[in-house]
């Protein structure tokens, strides 16, 4: 499918933002992603439910309309920007993916532009990995990791440019 031209502006991620993500229920198997609901994020202080993190650390995606799309967390390693991200499960599969995953990358760049910029995906997603590759992410490296669920295999892809 054809990316649809749109266009994502990152911006810092504010309280309301964080609520409507919260909200954000993902079919299976992606219903991973699905955060705990926000009052309990916001009384345990976990991820974006803290404040001091979420402006550190967090920022909403926002579509043409200015309505929020998706999230970025930009987790900072040493010489490293890892990001993770979110899109809102009503945008997932149309096609706009590897604009979003670019509007994120720009983010990390303009942050900290010395920095190699990596992410973390598990290795059954294939829809993710298809974006990220196109994005311009490469597998470096697969190794398993605690979830919920369990120790499961990752791959963390790094950033090395747009692709032609």
């Amino acid at each position: 499918m054809d990316e649809a031209p749109v266009t994502f502006h990152v911006v810092p991620m504010q309280e309301e933002h964080a609520e409507l993500i919260c909200d954000w229920q993902y079919d299976p198997p992606y219903n991973i992603y699905s955060w705990l609901p926000w009052e309990q994020m916001k009384a345990l202080e976990v991820e974006f439910g803290d404040p001091r993190l979420r402006k550190e650390q967090y920022a909403a995606v926002l579509g043409e309309d200015h309505q929020i799309c998706g999230f970025a967390q930009y987790f900072p390693l040493e010489g490293v920007t890892r990001i993770g991200l979110g899109m809102h499960p009503e945008r997932c599969g149309h096609g706009q993916g590897t604009a979003f995953v670019s509007a994120i990358v720009q983010e990390a760049i303009r942050r900290n532009p010395a920095n190699e910029i990596d992410l973390e995906v598990l290795t059954w997603n294939d829809r993710a990995i298809r974006v990220y590759l196109k994005a311009g992410f490469v597998t470096q490296d697969t190794y398993e990791r605690q979830t919920p669920s369990g120790l499961n295999p990752f791959y963390c892809m790094v950033y090395e440019g747009p692709r032609e």
